[in-house]
């Protein structure tokens, strides 16, 4: 994704990028087509994930309730996208306001995702023609250090694996009235995730001769151009996005496929161990609920059995 609008880079500091580039190096000492470290921190109560990529920060809370479906796909689902950027985090963004939303992340965002048929809707459906769960994902951009784009990619990813919806089921009289379990009733349910898709950003250099995969701030903003690539870790391509800066031959989109492809098999193993972990916490914590104290058994009145 393109870098805030109207951030300033010294030309000395963009000849040194560039410099850097044609030596197979990176001012944050990567290499050309290193990913930046990824941290996920997942909510214990399954609402939500906050992703740290290098020093951007995204937060991203995941609700559910019912609702009618739409006339036309009365057995389906939906899931909804909303991204806010703070202008405390990225004050010079194009289209930020205080509260307001990036069209541009978020059109990212729906593509990666909703396009690709990443959530299978189906599996939202309670009672066809009559309720369905409608899932909203609200993500905020808590700080800015460039490629804005695939931080929101991974956070909501990550908070759609570990968000729980509650479990639902039929009765009453006639067997038609929807019933909502809390936790304690029924354990809840998570979502179903077709595939992984993950959005990976290429910053331009030298006519797309030089790329730079995750640009940092300073990349971003003195870079020719960016191009985005949503990929699975099986190779398949769900989208390509690029809507600025210096064109590029077949071949040249190619090579950043085939990088990006590379990069989603590394970031789908650290989602995946990220998720993995997350669900043993769960397991525990619910062990733990469930548990009855051992002052409290010591406590319970004996019953003499005759």
């Amino acid at each position: 994704m393109p870098g805030p609008t109207g951030s300033l880079v010294s030309s000395n500091e963009a000849q040194f990028i560039l410099k850097a580039l044609k030596e197979g190096h990176r001012v944050d000492g990567r290499q050309p087509l290193d990913f930046r470290a990824v941290k996920y921190k997942l909510s214990e109560d399954d609402s939500g994930a906050e992703v740290l990529l290098g020093r951007t920060r995204v937060f991203t809370a995941v609700t559910a309730e019912l609702a009618a479906p739409f006339g036309d796909r009365g057995n389906e689902g939906r899931v909804s996208y909303h991204v806010e950027l703070s202008p405390l985090a990225v004050p010079t963004f194009e289209g930020a306001r205080a509260g307001g939303a990036s069209p541009e992340v978020t059109a990212l965002l729906e593509r990666a995702l909703r396009d690709s048929g990443a959530v299978d809707t189906e599996a939202l459906c309670v009672v066809a023609g009559r309720k369905v769960w409608s899932v909203r994902v609200d993500v905020h951009v808590l700080s800015a250090d460039g490629n804005i784009g695939d931080a929101v990619v991974l956070c909501a990813l990550a908070a759609l694996l570990a968000f729980r919806r509650p479990a639902v089921s039929l009765g009453g009289s006639d067997g038609s009235q929807i019933i909502v379990h809390s936790k304690d009733e029924k354990e809840s349910v998570p979502l179903s995730v077709h595939h992984l898709p993950f959005s990976i950003t290429f910053a331009l250099f030298e006519g797309g001769q030089l790329i730079a995969v995750d640009p940092g701030r300073s990349e971003d903003i003195c870079c020719e151009g960016h191009l985005t690539a949503v990929v699975n870790a099986h190779g398949e391509v769900c989208a390509v996005h690029k809507a600025d800066g210096c064109p590029l031959s077949t071949d040249q989109i190619m090579r950043c496929i085939r990088a990006a492809v590379s990069t989603a098999e590394n970031l789908t193993t650290q989602l995946r161990a990220a998720i993995e972990s997350h669900e043993r916490a769960r397991i525990a914590q619910r062990v733990r609920r469930h548990t009855v104290p051992q002052d409290a058994l010591n406590g319970a009145q004996q019953v003499p059995v005759s």
